[in-house]
């Protein structure tokens, strides 16, 4: 084929280790080196950690610097300013005062956080000029962060900080840490405040209860233990810092027990982790609406034992597992959002007393110093939750994914996995039909139905997972029974009772709702909480992908059946009949000579051989070639893979069995005028012999760039590697030697079954001339030092040469030969041509039968491609040296032509008939050497390939 080329070519990695760091005063502090171990979010619960636990300025100070440097991107400094007195904001590195006036102090004066370009120089520090002074570069920022006193209204500290601009990540931790700074820095102002006086005065809840009036406190003694209290609050766990806070209300209020009734985010529910000294093996959670103790926390009042109804006492004694003979219920209020996050209760006062308002002022004293602490580590308990819940979702995908293959299955390991996850009691998948517009499940929770029964079928705009699938939102239902949308009759007729229910949609990656999840009654809760929420939307992500790439996955599959039910039908009809294998043997193997006595001669041309004799010819060569005796091929079997090759040649022009065979008598010319036998390997020359069979099956006359640019099937397999047409032969000649009884390999061992297949690769690949040019220089310096038979890459060179000389040995053949080979190669070449002209693409001039100057192509390929091709195969091989003559001959003729076809103008459709008239005139001037050695009238069929890109295809 070779002619053509010529012409044109969510989880954190590593937990803090309290023994790899410093201890100074009760705080904790990692060395550099540790921290960036850390993940963002461990730095800041580790930073609201460090400020929870400051009781001076001194480390309140460091603390703030610290936290900063951690949190921020790239800081290069950070300047502290602590209000000392009334109005005097200092600084201590170097001792100086934020200035009374200027840009500082007025967005000081505003309370708001400012980001900015930078700060005047006059208003600086001489220290602080280098990374504060305007104008910074674009890739540093200047921020003014004034840290508040709400209860005030005024700034009780201010951070001057040089970083690189905020994200949007950055930005939100910074605003939790300025509000745990702002508590931590109120609290220092009211300790420094308290020495100063020596008297802690506390403004207590005002009760409405019948509470009794507090004896006298020694308040000095209180701060001493709430501080000793603060210091061992260091744990991250939250239930063992619970235990600490507990064990510590116990014994000032003297009760027989207490216990933390935490606010849940939403605020619709309290858990309950830790009683007395008790850790709960599973939270304890009830609606936050639960009698008087949802008005404690809407309210912000205590409440004592003689609030509640006697329903709640009983449901309290149920908790203690003991009678509740006292109770005081105080909220403990957030410092930084002014919520309660939970409820702090006394149960039982020793010596059968009531609690007293004494024992109030206690809790709320306890809570204004560790609540902070309390919801930090709450905070940091949550993000453990997530992470746990991250690896859970993580696991989820994995057992999700590994059953794509069955859609079915996969809906049932949703319905497990989603039920394990969100502590559901029944789980549900529906699937919308888009046709039907319904809902349809087949998977329920006890399994997959059968196929005897019906699946179950609702409409899609009806119920509950209808509204979802309708609006592709979330919907929590906390009492299913008051729910408008939801059906009873279901319950009715089963007895089964739905309490609540948590309805989710599956979205597939274009947010197009494909189905619907139903979770029905929360097994540990009242009902499904906002993290269950938050938890089937990651989770439904899963879904969705899960099941539009199983979908996807059965439609493939669906179309690799129907593919190879189309690769069937295709081999039946190329398939070769046992009458057809037993008529080409009948008269036995006809011997080479008797075929012609020219026909192991350079000489001869194959094309004059009858097409219905090709088969003979072929299975002649193999037994003159002795591939038969020694590879033990079976003559019926041999048989079969000729037929099929042959039926696997479509008919253009150029590229069809009549050329395969052509390049197949060639190969058989070099091993018999040639020697290759002392050149090559002989499982080598048998891989070249039958890649020139198979060379160029099912061509469909086109070119590589043609199917590129036609975007055809061909490119989409094998585009991305490139020569896509030769990578499609090969795939070709596989299928025939996979197809039952044409084998001819099948004697092989597994070693050379493998060599042989990927020797066919690599030889098929060759006749791509672009390969060819490529690999050009290394011919030629192999040529140049010596061939060496026992170099494999030698080997390898001079396989690729030899492909490429029989691909294109119409050139070497006498003027008539190569005259008709022109005639069909450029028929095909204008056949493409008229081809890219419909599809509204400008063909190469030599594709295009208006403009193609045949005998300059002509000279020009032969020139460039074939005479320097025979001419190295001449210095490789010595007894080449007649086929390059052969070439240089037929290339004189074209020039000879040349003139005569200039007169005529450039070709119209009838161009190359003109061919056969200067033929004549030469043959009658004597011009033209002796082509008689054989009949060319035969010689019309064949093809070339690519033109475009200097290469064959």
């Amino acid at each position: 084929m070779g002619q053509a080329c010529g012409h044109a070519l969510l989880c954190r990695s590593q937990q803090y280790q309290p023994a790899a760091s410093e201890i100074r005063g009760q705080q904790v502090f990692l060395r550099p080196d540790e921290t960036s171990a850390l993940t963002l979010t461990d730095r800041l619960q580790d930073a609201l950690l460090r400020l929870a636990a400051v009781v001076d300025v001194r480390s309140l100070r460091d603390a703030l610097r610290e936290t900063v440097q951690g949190l921020l991107p790239s800081v290069e400094c950070v300047c502290v300013y602590v209000l000392e007195g009334d109005s005097r904001l200092q600084c201590d590195g170097p001792s100086h005062e934020l200035p009374k006036e200027g840009k500082i102090r007025e967005v000081v004066g505003q309370l708001k956080r400012c980001v900015c370009a930078g700060l005047p120089p006059s208003e600086l520090h001489e220290k602080q000029r280098s990374s504060l002074a305007a104008p910074l570069p674009p890739h540093r920022r200047a921020l003014i962060i004034p840290l508040l006193d709400q209860d005030h209204g005024m700034a009780i500290s201010v951070l001057l900080v040089g970083c690189k601009p905020l994200s949007d990540q950055d930005e939100q931790h910074l605003n939790t840490l300025e509000k745990h700074a702002a508590v931590a820095c109120r609290r220092v102002w009211t300790l420094q405040s308290a020495n100063q006086k020596s008297l802690v005065s506390l403004s207590p809840i005002q009760s409405h209860n019948a509470l009794l009036r507090p004896e006298p406190t020694d308040y000095c003694d209180l701060d001493r233990k709430i501080l000793q209290l603060c210091g061992e609050l260091y744990d991250l766990d939250a239930t063992a810092l619970q235990l600490k806070v507990i064990n510590y209300l116990q014994q000032q209020t003297q009760s027989q027990c207490c216990c933390l009734l935490l606010v849940s985010e939403d605020n619709h529910q309290l858990f309950c982790q830790v009683v007395g000294d008790k850790v709960l093996e599973e939270e304890i959670s009830f609606p936050l609406m639960f009698g008087r103790f949802g008005q404690v926390v809407e309210k912000k009042r205590s409440i004592t034992l003689q609030d509640v109804t006697e329903e709640e006492c009983r449901q309290l004694s149920s908790m203690l597992d003991s009678e509740v003979s006292s109770l005081l219920c105080v909220p403990v209020v957030s410092r930084a959002t002014g919520q309660v996050v939970a409820l702090a209760c006394a149960f039982n006062k020793q010596g059968g007393q009531r609690h007293t308002e004494a024992d109030e002022h206690a809790i709320q004293h306890c809570f204004c110093y560790t609540s902070t602490v309390l919801t930090s580590t709450l905070a940091f308990q949550k993000e453990q939750k997530l992470k746990v819940e991250c690896q859970a979702l993580l696991q989820v995908a994995k057992n999700l994914f590994t059953h794509l293959d069955d859609v079915s299955v996969l809906l049932q390991e949703i319905i497990v996995e989603a039920r394990n996850l969100s502590d559901a009691e029944i789980c549900s998948v529906f699937l919308l039909d888009q046709v039907s517009h319904e809902l349809v499940a087949k998977v329920f929770d006890g399994g997959v139905v059968s196929d005897d029964e019906k699946e179950f079928r609702i409409p899609a705009d009806q119920g509950i997972a209808g509204h979802v699938a309708m609006t592709g939102q979330i919907l929590n239902i906390k009492d299913a029974y008051s729910h408008p949308l939801f059906y009873r009759g279901v319950d009715d007729s089963t007895g089964f009772r739905t309490r609540n229910i948590l309805c989710f949609p599956i979205k597939d990656e274009n947010n197009e709702v494909i189905g619907v999840a139903e979770l029905v009654n929360k097994t540990n809760g009242p009902w499904f909480n906002r993290f269950d929420e938050d938890l089937a939307t990651a989770f439904s992500i899963y879904c969705g992908i899960s099941i539009a790439h199983s979908l996807l996955y059965k439609k493939v599959h669906e179309a690799q059946f129907r593919s190879h039910l189309a690769n069937e039908m295709m081999m039946y009809h190329m398939k070769v009949s046992e009458q057809e294998v037993a008529q080409l043997l009948e008269t036995g193997l006809e011997p080479v000579d008797e075929i012609h006595p020219l026909f192991a001669e350079f000489t001869y041309t194959p094309r004059s051989l009858p097409d219905d004799n090709t088969p003979m010819g072929i299975l002649s060569m193999f037994e003159d070639m002795g591939f038969i005796n020694t590879y033990k091929i079976d003559l019926h079997t041999l048989a079969r893979f000729c037929l099929m090759v042959k039926k696997g040649y479509r008919d253009p022009p150029y590229h069809n069995w009549t050329h395969a065979f052509s390049v197949s008598h060639f190969c058989y010319l070099l091993y018999k005028n040639l020697g290759l036998a002392n050149y090559l390997e002989n499982i080598e020359i048998f891989a070249l012999f039958v890649s020139c069979m198979c060379h160029d099956l099912d061509h469909r006359g086109t070119n590589n760039s043609f199917q590129v640019a036609s975007q055809s099937v061909l490119a989409a397999l094998y585009s991305s590697e490139g020569s896509v047409m030769e990578r499609h032969h090969f795939a070709q000649a596989i299928a025939i030697l996979n197809t039952h009884g044409c084998n001819i390999f099948d004697k092989f061992s597994r070693k050379d079954y493998q060599r042989m297949l990927d020797l066919m690769r690599d030889i098929i690949l060759a006749t791509d001339l672009a390969h060819h040019l490529r690999i050009f220089p290394d011919l030629q310096r192999m040529a140049d030092a010596g061939y060496n038979p026992r170099n494999q890459t030698h080997r390898s060179l001079l396989l690729c040469l030899l492909m490429t000389s029989c691909d294109l040995s119409d050139q070497t053949k006498g003027w008539k030969t190569t005259r008709k080979i022109a005639e069909l190669i450029y028929k095909e070449f204008f056949s493409q041509g008229d081809l890219e002209k419909a599809m509204g693409n400008r063909p190469s001039e030599m594709m295009d039968r208006e403009k193609a100057y045949i005998p300059e192509l002509q000279i020009s390929f032969m020139e460039h491609i074939a005479m320097p091709i025979y001419k190295l195969l001449s210095e490789l091989l010595p007894g080449a040296s007649e086929l390059y003559e052969r070439v240089a001959t037929n290339r004189v003729q074209w020039t000879k032509v040349s003139h005569k076809f200039t007169v005529r103008g450039l070709p119209s459709n009838n161009s190359l008939d003109f061919l056969d008239e200067e033929y004549e005139l030469l043959q009658s001037q004597g011009a033209l050497g002796d082509d008689s050695h054989c009949d060319d009238t035969h010689c019309l069929n064949g093809c070339l390939d690519d033109v475009v890109g200097g290469r064959s295809q």
